[in-house]
Formats: structure tokens, sequence, C-alpha cells
């Protein structure tokens, strides 16, 4: 592992352990075993580094999701979208995944517009990733839709998220969800 790879892997661990707030160049230097040189040259910031960091991160969390769903092979759409989310709530409890989300919200929190803007540009490229791993969009589909479809998607996500952070006990389950859009696309219809 090369030091850019070493400083990936140093910048997820402390964003896990400290938040995006609390971690230092020097904190993801010692984490990576590479000097503080080292992040101004493969990356310019400490911020861009963790922004890649939470990019990988997030990256590996759905390929995650979308590894879990596939030897279940689910055929309908309804079995496709409840094992979907009943693996994505579940990845809620492992504290890497918890942590992850919570650092997301942290930034969000901080206000910085330049980090807002970084952050902001993460959440349009998982977009795409979203339509597909919930939404069952296919590669080829219509851009638009795909982003329609996946800002759909990631507007529930956040959501449930940010109700499973609160209290795990009520956040909706899968079969929730399904019955809630099913209620409300009936509503919209009539």
């Amino acid at each position: 592992m090369g030091n850019r790879e070493s400083l990936i892997a140093g910048a997820k661990t402390c964003l896990v352990q400290k938040g995006y707030g609390r971690t230092t160049a020097r904190d993801i230097a010692s984490a990576a075993g590479v000097s503080l040189a080292a992040i101004g040259y493969h990356f310019g910031s400490k911020e861009a580094l963790l922004n890649e960091a939470m990019r990988e991160a997030l990256d590996e969390w759905g390929a995650d999701v979308g590894r879990a769903l596939a030897p279940a092979g689910p055929t309908s759409g309804y079995e496709r979208f409840v094992a979907t989310w009943q693996q994505a709530i579940a990845s809620l409890s492992e504290p890497n995944v918890k942590a992850l989300w919570t650092t997301q919200f942290e930034v969000l929190s901080v206000g910085q517009p330049g980090l807002l803007a970084d952050l902001s540009k993460l959440q349009g490229e998982a977009r795409e990733g979203l339509a597909h791993l919930f939404g069952g969009v296919d590669a080829d589909a219509d851009p638009a839709e795909v982003n329609r479809i996946g800002s759909f998607f990631q507007a529930l996500l956040l959501g449930v998220v940010v109700l499973y952070l609160f209290d795990p006990a009520k956040a909706p389950s899968p079969e929730d969800l399904v019955a809630s859009i099913r209620t409300v696309a009936d509503r919209i219809a009539s």
C-alpha cells in the first residue's frame, strides 16, 4: 500500500474514531504511518483527504449492501426493495457505519461553505448509485430519471438514518416504507 492509500485508510479510521471536526492532519498522518507532508503532496489539504475518505467509505457501504443482496437474488421489485432496506437498516447498527453517517451530519452542521459544497458533490455522486441500488434502475436509464429516482431514495435514506440514530426501535421497517409509499402514491393518483 502506497502513501496515498495509507492516508485514505488512516483518514477513514480517524473519521470513525474522532469525526470530521476533531480530526487533525497529525492524527491522519499518525494513523497512516506516513509523514505529515504526505497529506499536502497527495491531497493538497486535510479537508480534501477527509472528503475523499468519506467518498470511498460511502462507496464501500453501498457496495457492501449490494453484495449482501446478490446471493439472495430477490426476484420481484417488492422483494428487492425490502431486502435492500433490510440490509441498509441493519448496517446502521455497525459502529463504523453509524460513525460514517454521524460524521456526514456533523459536516452538515458545521456549515462551512467549502465543506458543504464538497459534501453536496458527494451526495450528488451518490444519487446514481442509490437509484440502482434501491430503485432497481437500469444502467442505461435516462439520466434525468436516474437523478429523480436517486434523489427520492437519497431523501428517504437520509430520513431513515436520522430516525434510526434518534431511536432505532421507532425507525420505519422496510415493510413500513413500502406500505407508506403505496398509500401516498394512491392518494396522489386520485
